[in-house]
Order: structure tokens, then C-alpha cells, then sequence
């Protein structure tokens, strides 16, 4: 069993739902971020989502986007997100980590290689936000051999004639994104949002984490009732920007965490 399908299953026998925090790596600087993963699971965090920085991050808001740019002038790049990934497996071999980006870098690194290596440094999944179901199979295919989970995204205008694509070929879970735009610029609707992952947990058997949107514990609470996971992204690298230090950020998480943790009671 993987390190995803295991998290989610110890959580659906606790009746919790998954904290799944996500940090652009490298923002404001590798250390930090090293710093930050290293401490995560220990305040409640179930997964963690690692953003592999890109100049051109179309599917991101502000936030993220600015958090792209600091972490890439700051020199990170996609080995070295690698990089991080190995320093956290020193001290965390049981937290499933999942990549999220774009495609761009992985084809200039070169796919068989990268999905060797991401599978050697331990990562879990991949979330390629430009790289639809129609075209994936380039990634995929070589990821699946190395068992990396792709994890593919759901969105408010994924039509009944679409989602069996979509869902054909996907692993590890359902990203299911609660808002039609970019992150971190709009908030969701409670009444769409539990309708909808009621639709996709119907249609798959793989769990369902909501992100896009979630900016308060009372927001992350609602979801947890809802869905198997509960991603805060851009409230998270606010924090950061914000001149945060790593315990200022995870005092943060841990509200955070601790709210989807006992959203069910």
C-alpha cells in the first residue's frame, strides 16, 4: 500500500479528514522550506503538498505566483526541489508528499529521468495543473512504473461526459477545485462544493481533497465535514510573505490542523 492510500485509509478509520498544507519550495529560501516540511507532520499535517516554482504559473493567484518568484530568484529549481524532498525523507518516511506544478519543468529536465529520481527521493504523487488527462500519458506512464500516483483535478465545470477522463488512469485521490479560477482569490461555495464531492466520491473510489479557496480554520472545518482532505495553499505562503517565521507559519497550520481534525466531532 502507498503512503497515500495508507494516510487515507488510518484517517477514514478515525473518521478524520486529511490537513493538507501547501508551501512553494524554496519561498522564501530552501532552508526555511526544509525547515518547515521537517516540522509539518509533527503539528498535524497528514500530506503535504510541495509547489515546484515556475515562472508561469497560469492555474495560481497572486500569492502563489509571487512566492514563485521569490523561490525561483532565489535560485530553486527543480533538482533541487528534488533535493528537498531527500532532506525531508531523512527525518519523515511516512508522511505522503505530493509535487505540484507544471509541466514545463519536468519536460526540460526530462521525463523518464525526473520520474526516477522523484520516485528515489520519495515523493508520493503529481499534480501537473497544464497537463490534462487527454495528454498525460507521456508522465503517467514512466511515473506509474516507478509508483507515483498522478493525481488529477476536478474543477466546477467538469461535466458527467468528462469525468470518466478524468478519472481514468488517476491515483493516490481527487483534487477537487472548489472555485472556477485561480488561487486564492475567491471563496467557495459550501452548497456547491458538498454536492460536488458527493458526485466524485460516487464516481471513484479514491478519496477527495478540496483546495482553492480555504482561508480560515472555519473554512477548512466545513470541508473536512464534506471531503477526505482539506488544502490550504495561498493562506499559507500569505503567512510567509507576511515575514512569518517557521513557528509563526506553523502555529498557523496547527489551528489549521486542528480544526479539520475535529470538524466531525
Amino acid at each position: 500500500m502507498s503512503r497515500i492510500a495508507k494516510r487515507f485509509t488510518d484517517l477514514a478509520k478515525a473518521n478524520k479528514s486529511a490537513f493538507v498544507p501547501f508551501v512553494t519550495a524554496g519561498d522564501p529560501d530552501a532552508d526555511f522550506t526544509a525547515a518547515l516540511m521537517a516540522k509539518l507532520p509533527g503539528i498535524g499535517a497528514d500530506l503535504i503538498e510541495l509547489g515546484v516554482p515556475f515562472s508561469d504559473p497560469m492555474a495560481d493567484g497572486p500569492a502563489i505566483q509571487a512566492s514563485s518568484q521569490r523561490a525561483l530568484a532565489a535560485g530553486m529549481s527543480l533538482a533541487k526541489v528534488l533535493e528537498l524532498v531527500r532532506r525531508f525523507r531523512k527525518v519523515d518516511n511516512r508522511t505522503p508528499l505530493v509535487l505540484m506544478g507544471y509541466f514545463n519543468p519536468i519536460h526540460a529536465f526530462g521525463t523518464a529521468r525526473f520520474v526516477k529520481e522523484a520516485a528515489e527521493a520519495g515523493v508520493d504523487g503529481l499534480i501537473v495543473v497544464d497537463l490534462p488527462p487527454e495528454e498525460d500519458e507521456a508522465l503517467r506512464l514512466p511515473a506509474a512504473a516507478q509508483g507515483i500516483d498522478i493525481v488529477r483535478l476536478a474543477t466546477p465545470t467538469t461535466s458527467d461526459a468528462r469525468l470518466p477522463k478524468v478519472l481514468q488512469g488517476a491515483g493516490g485521490f481527487l483534487y477537487y477545485v472548489s472555485i472556477a479560477g485561480v488561487t486564492g482569490t475567491k471563496s467557495f461555495s459550501e452548497d456547491e462544493v458538498r454536492a460536488a464531492v458527493a458526485r466524485l466520491k460516487s464516481a471513484s473510489g479514491l478519496p477527495v481533497a478540496v483546495g482553492f479557496g480555504i482561508k480560515t480554520a472555519e473554512n477548512a472545518a466545513f470541508i473536512a465535514k464534506c471531503a477526505d482532505g482539506a488544502v490550504v495553499g495561498s493562506a499559507i505562503v500569505e503567512k510567509i510573505a507576511a515575514g512569518g517565521n517557521v513557528n509563526d507559519t506553523l502555529d498557523f497550520c496547527s489551528e489549521l490542523a486542528s480544526a479539520v481534525h475535529s470538524a466531525r466531532g
